[in-house]
């Protein structure tokens, strides 16, 4: 029996401040040495009271309007008991019933289509802190006990819940990652799944022969997209298989387990009455009046999804191009740069998703590092279309630029490029690599057993092939006479 897959997710966003949720603790715990960054807030000591960090209300309030959400006014936090090791309260400071904003959506790109995913709401939540299991021999994992580490304790998120609308692994992957690319154009959040600041709980049944909806498993413990990939198609065949067997499914929290491309089950699925929801009193209401939310949304940057369109129209380019060129804030950023110089878009699109990509990818690093500035690039585009540099040269000096870190005047000279011609001191160069590699032509001239000049002949073309036709044939067979004399 055919049955369609219905995906849930919820999003799970660390967000970008100094300090945590409620308290003044660093937020900055990757790397630092364990409870460190803690303090009796978020330790939980009794008779400490939260105190709300209002930048991490703002930061919520940003990613609500970017995902076309309403913004509540008068929002509360609720108490959500359950007990965890690294829960230090044994509840959860978190929105129930009055989330920041709701009703929102975000359009993907997926099998083919752009399909729009509702987002039911967004809250904001405090983080757990986080079990480190050691063994004898110290390595951290595989113990039959744990450690506690609480300085993830009590950092800010934003849970975005979005309504059961996916219906394949990859419509999933591609909601992810707009949500991932908005949350890094609000620069509200780094969205690294590597470093937990983005995890996502994957929620996923079957539905029933009348179209209702079957009986929903939730996936933990999903740290990349590629495991969230695998770990749908694997849960989305188990849950067929069982249901052909004639088997239930029960509603259940599994654990995915990357390495034997399994989900495991890990406990029944709480109900909302298992966690004992009740209003946070130590904390008031969250005002977010409409004056407060206007200016917040006039400090919104462009969207990324309006850039792409922007790029496609102003520019001329190709969806394809755009998509490239607007997946990161900082790439399209560069780009416009490049472009203000007066160099062509299109030639600009080209050499920054060909040239300057292979480059990022070789050094292993991004575009912030990327050691030529957008106009100096522009510039040596320029020198390309008006023909004073040819693509071969062009690229030469980029690579100069690079692993030199100068200018493309400096970058040019060292090439010894003269008005598009390699000459001087950089031909006499390779004119003595050429007479290194071919050491039994340079003696069969110097003996004098070269009556006809063909070797001669031979090592001037092979340094115009050295030089790809950029240097003065004349000067190239002056310099091979003279250097061989």
């Amino acid at each position: 029996m055919k049955r369609e897959s219905v995906i849930g997710l919820e999003i799970h966003l660390q967000l970008k401040t100094k300090t945590k949720l409620f308290c003044s603790c660093s937020s900055d715990y990757i790397g630092a040495t364990p409870n460190t960054n803690v303090c009796p807030v978020c330790l939980a000591v009794p008779g400490t009271l939260p105190i709300l960090n209002d930048h991490a209300v703002e930061l919520g309030v940003k990613i609500g309007l970017g995902l076309h959400c309403s913004i509540c006014d008068n929002t509360r936090f609720h108490r959500k008991h359950y007990f965890y090791a690294d829960l230090p309260k044994a509840y959860q400071i978190t929105q129930y019933e009055h989330p920041i904003a709701v009703g929102g959506y975000v359009d993907i790109f997926a099998d083919g289509k752009e399909k729009r995913i509702r987002i039911h709401h967004l809250h904001l939540e405090e983080d757990a802190g986080k079990l480190v299991h050691p063994t004898a021999d110290g390595r951290l994992t595989g113990a039959s006990y744990s450690l506690v580490d609480y300085n993830r304790g009590g950092m800010p998120l934003s849970e975005i819940v979005s309504e059961p609308d996916m219906n394949s692994a990859e419509e999933a992957i591609a909601y992810i990652t707009q949500i991932r690319q908005l949350a890094r154009y609000l620069e509200v959040s780094d969205g690294e799944m590597e470093s937990g600041s983005l995890r996502v709980d994957v929620n996923v049944s079957l539905s029933n022969p009348d179209g209702s909806l079957g009986t929903r498993v939730e996936i933990k413990n999903v740290n990349s997209l590629r495991s969230i990939e695998r770990a749908l198609e694997y849960e989305i065949a188990r849950q067929n298989k069982v249901l052909d067997e004639g088997g239930h499914l029960v509603q259940e929290t599994r654990l995915w387990d990357d390495v034997a491309g399994v989900t495991r089950s890990m406990r029944s699925k709480e109900g909302e009455r298992d966690y004992r929801y009740y209003v946070e009193m130590d904390l008031a209401p969250i005002s977010a009046g409409p004056e407060y939310v206007r200016k917040i949304r006039e400090s919104l940057p462009e969207m990324p999804w309006e850039k792409l369109e922007r790029f496609t129209r102003e520019y001329s380019i190709s969806r394809e191009e755009s998509l490239q060129l607007t997946e990161q804030k900082e790439t399209a950023d560069y780009f416009e740069a490049c472009v203000s110089e007066g160099a062509p878009a299109a030639k600009c699109a080209n050499w920054m998703r060909m040239e300057v990509q292979r480059i990022l990818r070789d050094l292993s690093i991004g575009i912030n590092d990327f050691p030529v500035p957008p106009a100096e690039l522009g510039k040596l585009i320029i020198k390309v279309e008006k023909r004073e540099l040819s693509n071969t040269q062009a690229k030469d000096v980029l690579a100069v630029m690079v692993e030199k870190k100068v200018s493309l005047k400096e970058a040019v000279r060292l090439c010894g490029i003269s008005d598009g011609r390699i000459t001087g001191p950089a031909l006499e160069e390779v004119i003595r690599k050429i007479f290194a590699s071919e050491q039994e032509a340079v003696e069969t001239i110097k003996s004098g057993n070269d009556k006809k000049g063909a070797k001669v002949k031979f090592l001037q073309g092979l340094v115009m092939r050295e030089t790809r036709g950029s240097a003065d044939p004349a000067e190239v067979a002056s310099l091979v006479n003279c250097m061989l004399n």
